[in-house]
């Protein structure tokens, strides 16, 4: 009867906390803008959704925060019928209140002849519609997943939100510094391609991502969702 009587409370309390909400704090990451100068700016179009794509996996590996999926995002600016490369401080709250988010953030990216790249990023309160914190990082476009790394640490802190775990944090660091250019930029271009609803040209992106680097785990997620036996 003990046993029995121990079981049953382990399993209604198991059904409470899957049914309380959830009160860590939301974040929402909007398409970023592309900035890039010349011939760039048409080469790096795809970053505007893929630096997004992959602030918002950065952002997800805070367990103390909860991260708004980008499909949630996409669905409601096709259902608002809201262009991405037009989305204004008011329209983003409007967004972030929709998508029962305390935190929007969005940006843009400039980049030269060089190679020299600059993400900009600020952060708005959804309950007061103000901004709360900007942040500039900069280094070499071929090391973007790093500088997306560093942002995503500076914007944590610069919000206020709980930190990472160090370890974790730690381990995200050393595996930006892996992966290669060439599998942001395909997987960009594959979130590019899904988006416009071309659904086998994605896959293919996908798959040549993780061609360059098979533990891309951006390309690994979205692969999985459109060709669920073509991932792994």
């Amino acid at each position: 009867m003990i046993r029995y009587a121990i079981a049953t409370l382990a399993v209604l309390a198991g059904v409470a906390a899957a049914q309380a909400p959830d009160s860590r704090p939301t974040v929402a990451v909007m398409y970023f803008d592309n900035g890039a100068m010349g011939k760039q700016h048409e080469d790096f179009d795809a970053l505007t959704k893929g630096i997004s794509g992959m602030l918002i996996t950065e952002l997800a590996q805070d367990q103390q925060i909860r991260v708004v999926e980008r499909d949630q995002l996409q669905h409601l600016m096709d259902e608002q019928n809201i262009d991405p490369k037009r989305v204004d401080q008011s329209t983003a709250v409007r967004l972030g209140k929709l998508l029962g988010a305390h935190h929007m953030i969005f940006g843009a990216f400039v980049t030269d002849p060089s190679g020299r790249m600059i993400l900009t990023s600020r952060a708005v309160n959804v309950e007061t519609s103000q901004v709360e914190y900007v942040a500039r990082v900069q280094g070499n476009s071929n090391n973007v997943l790093t500088m997306i790394t560093q942002l995503a640490d500076t914007m944590v802190n610069g919000m206020k939100l709980p930190p990472m775990d160090a370890k974790v944090s730690e381990a995200r660091v050393e595996t930006s510094k892996k992966v290669p250019f060439e599998t942001v930029m395909l997987y960009s271009r594959g979130l590019a391609e899904e988006d416009k609803g071309n659904k086998d040209k994605a896959v293919e992106y996908y798959k040549a991502s993780l061609a360059k680097f098979p533990s891309y785990e951006p390309s690994q997620k979205r692969l999985a969702t459109l060709a669920p036996t073509s991932a792994g």
